[in-house]
């Protein structure tokens, strides 16, 4: 066991501490506020407090892990060797940093607390945040600190090399899929459908009107049928694989088939028989628990099971008044955090945490499982070709495998389709599962 002598033990001081040793390095981590016991243990071991005891590998704290509360944080970067940190420690030790409050401020998401500008969907944006501004937001930096740390421990405890390695993770990649538009043209209803040949001829899309008339009268199959494919991908692959559904009613930005769709359902409860599956709140359900509710309920009678997995349509998430809706939901896994303007990682890591709620001071049951990329990000926001996305979809997973971490994607049946403006698009998604699967 790896001990930690502190002047003080925390809540956020030992949510932190686990996430880092026992979620990311498989180590087991004890605490202790008793010098004779921290002495007295002869395998590994640090102190984290304000002086040093001894000789001992000593980090200075900094103390946001012993307060309550949110403030304003100053934060001023400096260089570990090759990697950024912060919270610097005045100490001549072998981190100049402290490293483990740097990786609370950046996981808690301490920064979308305080005051900030919003982007036009009420999100906070990437480019509000340390690590798109210090351009580190696209490595998993608190892994990366975590593995750089414990070169630093077997480098002083080479007998118990075993014991800080014997764990070792594997690199996993999650497969999720957003069905926004269960079909392009099926199922609409006639008056969606004459609204969509109306518009299709004011912008002289005559092509789509000639597809529209062949999926209705059953001649074509709909351009977003692509779930068959999707599901042999999964079987052929051996990818696990997330559907998750938009079940709000119909709005500006929640434009799905009605919920109530009898083919919808059956559409549902057919992938639900082979593949895991979440609810996707809709647009305006940010702040809105009763509408996660009833969109929850909704999806929970198709499948006839409890529905554990979320992520927020739009990504539109409040933090932390989204995430303590979904607790009170009794949601367990979360899906939105990252961000739809740019890629990489919005909390600076690449394994699922536990929220922690700065508002109670708690870590919650609520487990979010950031996700690295999705495809509307690099072709809309970006302008990305299909082979630039592929690349750097495949760079994000090789920083991931640096750190034995989960690699999380975000498509749509729309963009595996390859159809309309996603023209090109339609191999990109099989090449890239068919090369993760190589490495797993």
């Amino acid at each position: 066991m790896l001990l930690i002598y502190t002047h003080k033990v925390t809540p956020r001081l030992t949510y932190i501490f686990r996430h880092i040793f026992v979620r990311i390095l498989n180590v087991e981590v004890g605490f202790t506020t008793k010098i004779e016991e921290f002495i007295g243990h002869d395998g590994p071991k640090f102190s984290y407090t304000k002086q040093p005891l001894g000789s001992e590998l000593f980090i200075k704290s900094n103390e946001l892990l012993f307060t309550q509360g949110i403030d304003y944080v100053e934060v001023n970067m400096v260089e570990w060797g090759d990697d950024p940190c912060f919270f610097q420690t005045n100490y001549g030790g072998v981190v100049p940093c402290d490293i483990f409050a740097a990786s609370f401020y950046l996981i808690s998401r301490y920064e979308e607390y305080l005051p900030h500008v919003k982007d036009q969907y009420e999100r906070f944006p990437a480019a509000e945040s340390l690590a798109y501004q210090n351009k580190f937001l696209d490595r998993p930096i608190i892994d990366v600190w975590a593995f750089k740390f414990r070169s630093i421990l077997i480098s002083i405890f080479p007998n118990h090399r075993d014991d800080l390695t014997s764990n070792k993770r594997k690199f996993n990649y999650i497969s999720t899929l957003d069905i926004d538009n269960a079909y392009q043209f099926k199922h609409k209803g006639f008056t969606r459908n004459v609204g969509g040949i109306l518009k299709d001829l004011f912008q002289f899309n005559l092509a789509n009107v000639w597809m529209r008339f062949l999926v209705v009268f059953g001649i074509r199959r709909d351009p977003f049928d692509m779930y068959k494919r999707l599901l042999a991908m999964k079987k052929k692959y051996k990818i696990r694989t997330i559907f998750f559904f938009l079940l709000g009613e119909y709005s500006t930005y929640d434009k799905n088939i009605s919920a109530g769709n009898s083919n919808y359902k059956l559409l549902i409860k057919n992938i639900a028989d082979y593949a895991e599956v979440g609810i996707h709140p809709s647009y305006f359900s940010m702040k809105n628990e009763s509408k996660i509710k009833k969109e929850k309920e909704i999806l929970e009678q198709i499948v006839n099971f409890p529905v554990k997995r979320s992520r927020q349509h739009y990504l539109r998430i409040e933090i932390p008044e989204t995430y303590q809706h979904l607790v009170d939901l009794e949601i367990t896994e979360e899906y939105s955090m990252g961000y739809a303007s740019h890629y990489g990682f919005r909390a600076s890591t690449c394994t699922p945490f536990y929220f922690y709620d700065l508002d109670f001071e708690i870590q919650t049951p609520l487990k979010v499982f950031p996700f690295a990329a999705m495809d509307a990000t690099l072709k809309d926001y970006l302008n990305f070709t299909p082979k630039r996305s592929f690349n750097t979809m495949m760079k994000l997973a090789k920083e991931v495998r640096k750190v034995e971490g989960t690699f999380i994607t975000i498509f749509h049946n729309e963009s595996v389709s390859g159809s309309g403006r996603w023209r090109g698009w339609g191999r990109l998604y099989e090449g890239l599962i068919a090369e993760l699967n190589k490495v797993l």
